[in-house]
């Protein structure tokens, strides 16, 4: 017996729909040369965008220990993404800061995800779309759209 979408609950829905997303968009990046960027590259991706920061910040943003932010980026510093620098106010520490493959990466991650709209757009009109993330807003919460991990666009 198949099951229909329409007997699926909204939230089923959604994770199905997102796990997709997040499917296509690895399958791009990985024609795109960046096959080995790891599921949570995206968070740092976005955070070192706005600005460079230590692994301290990096942790505190991501809501991670120091270890794994520490062993994230080492990942990432040894695949090219990211890259350590002095930081020019103090000597002794490091700042983390996109490499050229990392924000080649993320410009990557930035087109498949206005590609994906244009897509949705073309196949279901505009208004449909604007509909569509109105819904998805008013499911968001206020701190959820300032939370640095979620702030689209997603990598």
């Amino acid at each position: 017996m198949t099951r229909s979408a329409q007997d699926l609950d909204l939230g089923i829905l959604l994770g199905l729909g997102y796990q997709q997303f997040v499917h296509e968009l690895r399958e791009a990046l990985a024609e795109r040369g960046f096959g080995d960027a790891g599921p949570s590259y995206g968070y740092v991706f976005r955070s070192l965008d706005l600005r460079p920061m230590n692994i301290s910040e990096l942790a505190d943003r991501l809501t991670i220990t120091k270890q794994g932010a520490a062993q994230l980026v080492d990942e990432m510093e040894k695949r090219g993404y990211v890259e350590r620098r002095p930081d020019p106010s103090d000597g002794r520490a490091k700042l983390l800061y996109l490499s050229e493959k990392g924000d080649s990466a993320l410009a990557a991650a930035r087109r498949f995800h206005r590609g994906v709209e244009r897509k949705l757009v073309k196949t279901h009109g505009a208004a449909a779309v604007r509909n569509l993330r109105t819904l998805l807003e008013t499911i968001t919460t206020p701190e959820n759209l300032g939370d640095p991990r979620w702030r689209a666009p997603h990598v």
